[in-house]
């Protein structure tokens, strides 16, 4: 069973940046596509970006133009570059597949927080 450690988050100004990693422990060219999603405090979990095992994207409205997501396949890794981070990016980062997440996938998730 491939398992996720989601890396990279940190306490960044608004306006800053950050990129977090997704390492598995085993290959993930089986997997179609490849997610994040972010949880914030109080809220339920939501979907932020996906990449096919062909790299094609899909963002969410609230990130497109400002994140970037990308998959290194040789690696097992997916990225996501953050810019122009708001106050209202913080929240818990996991990644898993995507659109529709296996429950079996979720890991720990990387903390972003945004704040001055």
């Amino acid at each position: 069973q491939v398992q996720l450690v989601e890396s990279g988050g940190g306490l960044v100004q608004p306006g800053g940046s950050l990129r977090l990693s997704c390492a598995a422990s085993g290959s993930i060219d089986s997997i179609k596509s490849m997610g994040w999603y972010r949880q914030a405090p109080g809220k339920q979990r939501e979907s932020v970006a996906g990449i096919t095992r062909d790299g094609k994207t899909h963002y969410e409205d609230s990130v497109k133009g400002r994140f970037t997501i990308s998959r290194d396949n040789a690696k097992n890794t997916v990225y996501l570059q953050m810019n122009s981070l708001k106050p209202e990016d913080t929240a818990v980062y996991f990644c898993n597949k995507y659109p529709v997440p296996d429950f079996q996938f979720w890991g720990q998730g990387t903390q972003v927080t945004v704040s001055s």
